[in-house]
């Protein structure tokens, strides 16, 4: 039970709510919500990558603790001209939720038409469905940003308002914006930003502690985000993003800060196990220990297997090289196992690589290396 739903209960069952312990558990607990959707307290969202937060991945990250997950983000383009890739990112499962259906663009028709779809998702495509519509206002890479769409609507203030506006009164569900500071560093514009988009409708806000023109360069600058959450005039939740790398950090830039949430992307990449190791911290204060090499094989077969079950042998394959060197980064004399892994086609062929593994390495925990350099 949420800690929100438990708060209303004991107002209901007739305690004041200015009770001392009704005042302290308010004080030590904070429900975050997004339209209906109740989070609870400091929750922890998994950002959209593209290739990386597939279905798979996303049923790991679940498995750790991410309370809140989004599809890989879509092209409105694509999504209404039935682009099968497209098509394909609409399916969510019933374990994932609550999930969000991210959806990218520049043409506002193109824009409502696609998180329309995304509303109709589980009539469309099956499964789960959307419990929210996200629009993504902060990709950086050039092939979108260049053409307007992404962050590139940093550029276009006015129009990335009304793009929102026109979402938000064509779908029923909640529909909440991911952003960055602004397009460069003479044109930081989120704090203003940020309540014209709730004006519009929006239920919550994430931004990226980054300019349009940094990409991913330098360190994200939570400054803004904090200044967007102090502002007397934002009542949406604000969730920050950018660096969050470790437990400890994240704690602090909760305190420091003051955001309702904290969504984590390219660390996540290669562990996953970030979410339950935050988790601990923030309800204990204490670190968990390192991830062993067996517990990483069980983690890496098991998202291996569920790869496959989605996608098929030779697809789920593919798509999970990218994780599974990742999974054992760091390990001494690793680079011929590596490069089976990331050759091998053979579903029983892998598996019995990732057991080599395990007898090989299996006692070792290796410290985390990001291949970001986070």
């Amino acid at each position: 039970m949420k800690i929100c739903k438990f708060i209303r209960t004991f107002v209901v069952l007739g305690f004041p709510v200015e009770t001392g312990m009704t005042t302290k558990i308010r004080e030590t607990y904070h429900c975050m919500r997004i339209g209906d959707i109740e989070l609870g307290d400091r929750p922890l969202f998994l950002a959209p990558m593209e290739d990386v937060t597939d279905a798979s991945f996303r049923f790991i990250c679940k498995e750790f603790g991410a309370d809140m997950m989004y599809t890989e983000f879509i092209s409105s383009d694509g999504l209404i001209r039935d682009a099968r890739k497209s098509l394909e990112k609409l399916v969510t499962y019933d374990y994932e939720a609550p999930i969000g259906i991210q959806i990218y663009g520049n043409i506002p028709e193109a824009m409502v038409d696609a998180a329309v779809m995304a509303e109709r998702a589980a009539e469309i495509a099956g499964g789960h469905g959307a419990d929210l519509v996200d629009i993504n206002f902060g990709c950086p890479v050039n092939k979108i940003a260049r053409r307007g769409a992404g962050s590139g609507m940093m550029r276009e203030p006015d129009k990335m308002v009304e793009i929102t506006r026109q979402v938000v009164e064509a779908v029923k569900l909640p529909v909440t914006v991911k952003t960055r500071l602004g397009w460069d560093e003479d044109s930081k514009i989120i704090v203003e930003l940020a309540e014209r988009l709730q004006d519009v409708g929006i239920q919550a806000l994430t931004i990226h502690g980054r300019t349009r023109c940094q990409m991913y360069t330098g360190e994200a600058d939570w400054t803004l985000i904090g200044k967007v959450k102090e502002n007397p005039r934002m009542h949406i939740p604000i969730i920050g993003n950018g660096d969050i790398n470790s437990p400890q950090k994240a704690k602090e830039y909760f305190d420091r800060y003051g955001v309702d949430a904290i969504m984590i992307g390219r660390a996540t990449y290669g562990h996953p196990w970030i979410f339950k190791e935050i988790k601990h911290y923030l309800q204990t204060g204490e670190l968990l220990p390192q991830m062993s090499v067996n517990d990483r094989v069980v983690l890496a077969k098991r998202h291996l297997a569920k790869s496959i079950e989605i996608k098929g042998d030779r697809v789920g394959i593919l798509e999970m090289r990218r994780h599974l060197s990742c999974y054992f980064k760091g390990l001494h004399d690793f680079k011929e196992t590596r490069l089976k892994l990331v050759t091998i086609n053979d579903p029983q062929e892998l598996f019995a690589t990732l057991d080599y593994i395990a007898e090989r390495w299996g006692e070792e925990a290796p410290e985390i290396r990001s291949i970001y350099g986070l």
